[in-house]
């Protein structure tokens, strides 16, 4: 059998395929479990397999590769609109194949074995963050149902909450105390987690030569670099800086009409994970900025001398991630931004 395109529509279980011909028309329309999908798949001519970016189609995207086929993920909000008529499992994978075979079609790189588990780190280390944050607050606000404050703040929490057990004279009960004890031993079990992933992470960082020229640029770390290359690999996926800091959602809003650009906040589309990151990276160079190479320092004072300090920081975490790119896509090591002369003014390294 030959084909033009087949849309997929994965689930934990069942797959619904549907299969287009060169001329658009519906010749294919099936249901399997995964061993079955892969077995048709196997016997069957195709020029394109698109499949939505979810859970599982990385797996399923390299079984695919392994057969021989071209495989494409790409984004669920952008086949959304190639479905034609009310949801169901068969439509969605009708509107799979017919989005994949666009041309201005955008795609998910696959992901590798290497990526999939730093990306799996790096969820796992801020589940237990916030699992961590959870704790604290209800450790304080339990201790404040009996007239004892602590200041915000994890730190404070980890200094006073021992005496505070400790202390005799306190107004807490026995039951309450032993609650207070066994979410103490939590704390401590998910501090002892964090640090064993940011071990990990420190030491894959260490290991990998792209990690450490991504080091090198201001506001990023290991943590922040192992987390970028999970996420898009070497970069090929966009077409310069720009795309990646879009796609990161740290660029604006544009509502524009009637020939007049109106622009609003950043969108926070993409991956909110590694837009936190590159922010906060950002305030901290912010934080730093006489230590910074001259370039960067002057840059950041003229831009902070006309606009608010949030705005700078959100805007050094777009110049953060366009450099970003620069250095994982074309290979090169970083090279900290140089001043001109008054009549050129401040060049940057080109991305």
């Amino acid at each position: 059998m030959n084909l033009h395109a087949i849309g997929i529509d994965l689930g934990k279980t069942v797959f619904h395929l549907v299969g287009l011909s060169h001329a658009g028309e519906v010749v294919v329309r099936k249901k399997f479990s995964r061993t079955q999908l892969l077995r048709f798949t196997a016997n069957v001519q195709v020029d394109l397999i698109g499949m939505e970016a979810c859970a599982g189609s990385h797996f399923l995207g390299k079984a695919l590769r392994e057969q021989g086929h071209e495989v494409r993920l790409m984004p669920a909000q952008y086949v959304k609109p190639f479905v034609k008529t009310n949801k169901n499992d068969f439509i969605d994978a009708e509107a799979i194949a017919e989005a994949v075979s666009r041309p201005s079609m955008r795609f998910v790189p696959i992901k590798t074995d290497e990526q999939l588990d730093m990306q799996s780190l790096h969820r796992v280390r801020e589940r237990w963050i916030m699992r961590r944050t959870a704790v604290v607050n209800q450790i304080r606000g339990l201790l404040l149902e009996r007239g004892i404050t602590v200041r915000t703040g994890r730190c404070h929490l980890d200094a006073a909450l021992p005496n505070i057990l400790e202390d005799g004279s306190t107004p807490l009960s026995g039951t309450l105390r032993c609650l207070l004890v066994e979410l103490k031993r939590e704390l401590e079990q998910l501090a002892g987690h964090i640090e064993q992933a940011e071990a990990l992470i420190q030491r894959a960082a260490q290991q990998s030569e792209a990690c450490q020229r991504l080091d090198a640029i201001p506001g990023i770390g290991p943590l922040t670099a192992t987390a970028l290359i999970a996420a898009i690999g070497n970069g090929e996926a966009f077409r310069k800086g720009r795309d990646l800091a879009a796609w990161m959602g740290l660029v604006p809003r544009e509502p524009s009409t009637g020939g007049k650009q109106k622009l609003l906040g950043i969108s926070k589309r993409g991956n909110g994970y590694l837009r936190k990151l590159f922010v906060q990276g950002a305030r901290a160079v912010l934080q730093f900025r006489e230590m910074q190479s001259p370039g960067l320092r002057k840059w950041l004072e003229e831009l902070s001398a006309r606009t608010h300090y949030n705005v700078v920081g959100v805007a050094l975490a777009n110049k953060l991630a366009r450099i970003a790119w620069a250095v994982l896509a074309r290979g090169e090591a970083y090279r900290p931004p140089v001043l001109a002369d008054s009549l050129t003014g401040l060049q940057m390294e080109p991305v």
